[in-house]
């Protein structure tokens, strides 16, 4: 790593490894406190692997050919979670009331263990009570047939597998909607709309081969450390074959700087650690289009310079001519925007930025790497396009060992999009439904996560089911959210631990528990196996083999039936009993519903590495609107909807590296050296001086977003971090009130999470 660009200061941030001995002990801790039995090693064994368990903390690819253990500290840290002994049992909402519960930090309600028996709210006694099955499924189906049904949205966490997702989706088209945001909505929707609509598919280009063949990494806002601790297998082995990764974060994330493999016993022994970044860039928030927007201006003077010396051309000409279409505007855009525009909004430095585009210019084959830091932003699918205008220029997407890679969250949070659960009607095929079964599909487009919470808030939203999730403290605006939340009719959460969304509830609710995916699922065939879809569009199979928390848990797919069953007419083409009883029969029904992708289902299903379900993209076949690849005029270089002024700042959201999303397994954030409470501040040293505070200090954050609403956290310490100037980093979900609803990417409604406008407010003594 050059110390050329790696401008900070050592002394207020860890600088550690990823992985090694660290990775271990937060496992071990994790271990020791959830009381694991010696079945959740022999699931570890399994896990990632071919006839084994899918984990449930990423969705990173499955290689056909894994390591000895194929899991990483927080997938280790997932399935041990799932695994726990404890119970939250009806003896324990017995004991106390749901307002009592609300005062509760999140990591004690998860810690209560995993939930036994269906409840239901109790309005009289402030408390959740047991109830049968088919009492609970009676009770919905009599509140959802009371209820319009474009009033109810069916909402899906990423977890969910596919054929619980298949039967959610049509569950609600057979209701009558098609009100199915879910959690790739809230996180990662801004690639559905801004990468489809420059390529013609909605997901990545890349395999996980392609990463065995690249001669650089661009990679941008995405902390592989904490959120695909496994991709760094793939980023050390890159580097050690001469792969140069040129990094655009704010934070100075470990996972992209050094890394200690702790399957390898040299590394463990000696400490010495791979170091991984060959440029580390702290690009301000909001500032990767600027940021690309030089690298594109190097690269067309790079280009001239070689046709003036008569030598092979930068730019592939050919590629460019046959596959794509609006080059010549792009063009004049980048020369005509001038350096210190460049600058001013990238918070980069010229000759970084032109480093940096030499390293591209002189790279066969590049893959673009990012996540929701570029994403997360007024203007994300802005960004998005200049990431593929920059690959495009070259002709890296739709070759060996060149693309563009998205890194996914939640393990099928790409898949449900794949059969069915969309907001957007023309994503599915809905004249195939309706011959399969027999019913006239809603047509109308539904609802996205910013729409359900405004449709909640003015009162036209009146049922939300929730398949997992913690929906209401995952979305912005969470002070204002809470309290039209509880004038809904209905709301059903399914879940396997108590979260806080359990606790914000309509007039009447219920809390269903289901089976986590390392359990055994026991259906009348046998037992059953499930599927899931990583970032690279592979679909594996899943089998559990651990004996449920509970004998009173039903599967997720189970009681998703069970509902539907219980509120629709009945159908002879709706054959929910068979369905449940062997799950082969819903992977048939997925692969007569998308033949192309899902054919030879069961057969394939636990082949080594999954199998592929096909990009087009990927064969360079454009489904664009004018069929070729899109070069795009970006009309900012910020992505920020709110820009700079005197005394206003923009706040990241972050995850530790003892979370994954609104779980939070722990307090400790090893990676970035912070331990011990969530309710903090990351803020620069010099910015710390100009603003009159010192390390220790208690603050508030005042959202500065120019609207009337009043937005605030309390309680936060100062605390000195290695960030850009003008920037503050806090944890998510905590920073969640500071967000505002309509603060969202144009095109695609992904909540801007990753550039919050806020002021800092010193708390008086």
């Amino acid at each position: 790593m050059s110390d050329k660009h790696d401008n900070y200061d050592e002394s207020i941030q860890y600088e550690g490894p990823a992985g090694g001995w660290g990775s271990l002990k937060g496992m071990g801790k994790v271990f020791a406190r959830e009381l694991s039995t010696p079945a959740v090693a022999e699931t570890l064994m399994r896990q990632n692997k071919a006839g084994g368990y899918m984990c449930s903390s990423c969705a990173w690819g499955k290689p056909a050919h894994p390591y000895p253990f194929e899991f990483c500290e927080n997938g280790a840290k997932a399935t041990i979670w799932d695994l726990t002994r404890d119970r939250c049992t009806p003896e324990f909402f017995a004991e106390h009331t749901v307002t009592e519960l609300l005062d509760w930090a999140d990591y004690d309600l998860e810690m209560q263990g995993r939930l036994t028996e269906p409840l239901r709210y109790d309005p009289a006694s402030d408390k959740y009570v047991a109830c049968r099955w088919d009492e609970a499924f009676t009770g919905i189906a009599r509140e959802l047939n009371a209820l319009a049904p474009k009033s109810v949205v069916f909402y899906a966490s990423g977890k969910a597998s596919l054929e619980a997702s298949y039967l959610y989706a049509l569950f609600a088209r057979l209701y009558g909607n098609n009100n199915l945001p879910d959690s790739s909505n809230m996180c990662h929707e801004t690639t559905s709309v801004g990468l489809k609509k420059v390529t013609g598919s909605p997901v990545g280009t890349c395999i996980l081969e392609d990463f065995e063949h690249c001669d650089a990494i661009f990679y941008f806002g995405q902390n592989p450390g904490t959120n695909s601790p496994r991709f760094l297998h793939g980023l050390k082995s890159a580097v050690e074959r001469g792969c140069r990764i040129v990094v655009f974060n704010p934070v100075r994330e470990q996972g992209l700087v050094r890394f200690i493999n702790p399957q390898n016993p040299a590394q463990m022994l000696t400490g010495h650690a791979t170091e991984l970044a060959h440029m580390y860039l702290q690009v301000k928030p909001g500032g990767d289009i600027a940021a690309l927007m030089g690298l594109c201006k190097r690269v067309l003077v790079a280009d001239d310079a070689a046709q003036a010396a008569g030598g092979p051309r930068v730019l592939d000409a050919a590629f460019i001519e046959q596959h794509t279409k609006g080059f010549e505007a792009f063009v004049a855009k980048a020369r005509a925007t001038g350096w210190d525009e460049i600058e001013r909004a990238s918070g980069l430095t010229r000759a970084d930025l032109e480093a940096a585009a030499d390293v591209y210019v002189e790279s066969e084959r590049v893959i673009g790497v990012y996540g929701m830091g570029l994403t997360q932003h007024v203007h994300g699918s802005q960004a998005i396009g200049m990431l593929v205008n920059l690959l495009l220029m070259r002709g890296n997407i739709g070759r060996e060992g060149a693309g563009i890679s998205p890194v996914r969250g939640h393990s099928n949070v790409q898949g449900q999009r794949t059969v069915g659960i969309s907001e957007k009607p023309e994503l599915v095929p809905l004249d195939r439904l309706a011959e399969m079964f027999d019913f006239e599909p809603p047509r109308e487009k539904g609802l996205t996560t910013v729409d359900a919470c405004e449709g909640i808030r003015d009162g036209s939203v009146q049922g939300f089911v929730s398949l997992g999730g913690n929906f209401v403290r995952a979305i912005p605006d969470r002070d204002v959210m809470e309290p039209a939340w509880r004038q809904q009719a209905l709301t059903v959460y399914i879940a396997t631990k108590l979260n806080r969304s359990h606790l914000v509830h309509g007039r009447v609710s219920y809390l269903l528990p289901c089976l986590a995916r390392p359990e055994e699922d026991m259906q009348q065939s046998g037992p059953q196996s499930v599927s899931i879809e990583d970032s690279f569009s592979h679909i594996h199979g899943s089998i559990g083999k651990r004996k449920p928390a509970s004998e009173h848990l039903l599967s997720e797919p189970a009681i998703v039936a069970g509902m539907a069953k219980a509120t629709l007419a009945a159908n002879p083409k709706l054959q929910w009993d068979a369905w449940i009883a062997d799950y082969s029969r819903i992977r048939d029904l997925i692969a007569e519903t998308y033949p192309e992708q899902f054919h030879d289902f069961n057969q394939r299903m636990f082949q080594p590495g999954g199998f592929y379900r096909g990009n087009a993209a990927h064969e360079r076949i454009w489904k664009t609107d004018s069929g070729k690849a899109e070069f795009t005029d970006p009309s900012v270089l910020s992505s920020l909807g709110v820009g700079e002024a005197p005394g206003r700042y923009h706040l990241i959201t972050l995850r530790s590296n003892d979370q994954f999303n609104t779980t939070i397994y722990g307090h400790s954030d090893r990676l970035r050296g912070l331990e011990g409470s969530r309710e903090i501040v990351l803020i620069n040293p010099a910015e710390m001086e100009r603003a009159g505070l010192e390390e220790g200090d208690v603050v508030s954050l005042v959202g500065d977003a120019g609207d009337d609403v009043q937005r605030e956290v309390n309680g936060l310490t100062v605390v000195a971090f290695n960030l850009p100037d003008g920037c503050l980093g806090g944890y998510y979900p905590e920073m969640n009130p500071l967000v505002p609803l309509w603060y969202h990417d144009q095109a695609s409604k992904t909540p801007a999470s990753k550039g919050v406008p806020v002021r800092i407010r010193r708390t008086e003594p």
